[in-house]
Order: structure tokens, then C-alpha cells, then sequence
């Protein structure tokens, strides 16, 4: 069958990455990170005390720059590299998660990012979550989904996340962080996080990973079948 592009955009915590992932390997697809790019530059930009009000000096920031993705064949997962350097872990400790929707916020670095997102997903065949996948990277995706959860469970996911990377936290910061993130994220100007018109909305709160994985799986093979067809 046609290979296709799946869009999967929501909220923090809803479960987009992991699903992602089990989606791609499920279908044999590319997974891109998007969410993982944009945790790359906030890291590179909280290291070199880069001044986000400083257009001239984030466009400085962002020639230096360099995002790649290498497979670990221990884990079986694709890892995020910055200027060569594994940061997988490191972009996902809780001081990154308090700034990133900040950096994210930026047109220079959407424009940059999106730009790079499209080159990667040119050739179809590809599985990439975020915020703006559906309505502003791939508007004219095959399929596009929407996650929404309960903001509790959100909550407990997040931190059951951090537990398992063995991150120390506060609580209180998980909720604070969560609640930041959605106001920045949605309120933002430059592709501020919304539904698609074409979307699937699929509510995660009650359902299992398997559960979520497999509505993804039938949704995309039910595309790839229309894809097939003689008039597209």
C-alpha cells in the first residue's frame, strides 16, 4: 500500500510520543520527534545563556544548531543528538520541560524547525508528533489525530515519565509545568496548538496504550486503503 503521513498533535502528557513511536514501528514508518527538536534548541540555548528576546542573537544561535536522530539498536528506539552529542536524557529533565515552550514560541525557531520537518517527511512513509504536525508542517497529511486526557492523568503520567528516568522533582512543579505549557502553547501567535478540522479526536484518559496504539493503527490502515484507490 501507499505510504502515507500520520500527524499527531495534543497536548502535553496525552501520550503522543510513545504511541507515536509504537505506531511507526507497527507500520514500519519513520518516527520523527518534533517535540525532542524543540527540546534540543532549548537545551543549546540554556547552555550558551542565549537571550530570547534577542531575535538577532537566536538566529546567531540557531546556525549552530545541528539535530539528528540515531537508532540504538539496545533499545530499539531512535535517540536525539545535539552537535553530536547524545541528549536524549538531558532534554527531558523538568528545567528543559519549564522552558521550552518558550523557545518554541519563537518564529525564528518554528520557521527553522518546520522547515527541516518537512524535508524529513518529503518522502511519506512517516509517523511525527508535536503540536502544529496536522495544521501547519503536513496541513495536507493523510491522517491527522488529535489527543486530549484528562489533565489529572496527564498529570500522573508526567510523573510516573520522570520517575522512570529517575528524575527528582516537586509535585507541584508537574501541575504548575503542565498548566504553563498548555496556557503558551495554545495562546501563542506563531502555530499555536489547535485541532485540525480533519482531525481524529481521540480521548486517551480511559484507554490502555494498546487501546490507543491499535484506533491509531485502524485509522491509518482505512487511509492507506483510500490511498490505494484509482482516484487519488
Amino acid at each position: 500500500m501507499k505510504k502515507i503521513v500520520i500527524a499527531i498533535d495534543g497536548y502535553s502528557a496525552c501520550g503522543k510520543s510513545s504511541t507515536a513511536k509504537a505506531v511507526a514501528k507497527s507500520l514500519d514508518y519513520l518516527y520523527l520527534d518534533s517535540g525532542a527538536m524543540y527540546r534540543a534548541i532549548t537545551l543549546y540555548f540554556h547552555q550558551h545563556y542565549i537571550n530570547l528576546a534577542n531575535p538577532k542573537a537566536v538566529e546567531n544561535a540557531l546556525a549552530d544548531v545541528h539535530i539528528t536522530f540515531l537508532h540504538n539498536p539496545k533499545i530499539q528506539e531512535n535517540e536525539t543528538y545535539l552537535n553530536g552529542m547524545n541528549v536524549e536524557d538531558e532534554i527531558r529533565k523538568m528545567y528543559i520541560s519549564e522552558k521550552v515552550s518558550e523557545t518554541s514560541a519563537l518564529p525564528q525557531v518554528r520557521k527553522a524547525l518546520v522547515e527541516q520537518q518537512r524535508k524529513l517527511g518529503k518522502k511519506k512513509g512517516v509517523v511525527m508528533d508535536g503540536r502544529d504536525i496536522g495544521t501547519v508542517v503536513f496541513p495536507n497529511a493523510a491522517l491527522k489525530i488529535f489527543m486530549i486526557a484528562d489533565f489529572n492523568v496527564r498529570v500522573e503520567r508526567r510523573q510516573r515519565e520522570l520517575l522512570e528516568r529517575n528524575h527528582l522533582f516537586n509535585f507541584d512543579e508537574v501541575i504548575e509545568n503542565l498548566k504553563k505549557r498548555d496556557f503558551l502553547d495554545t495562546t501563542r501567535k506563531e502555530s499555536p496548538l489547535r485541532q485540525a478540522e480533519d482531525a481524529y479526536v481521540i480521548d486517551t484518559t480511559h484507554l490502555t496504550f494498546a487501546e490507543q496504539v491499535d484506533e491509531i493503527l485502524n485509522l491509518a490502515i482505512g487511509k492507506m486503503i483510500e490511498e490505494q484507490s484509482p482516484k487519488n
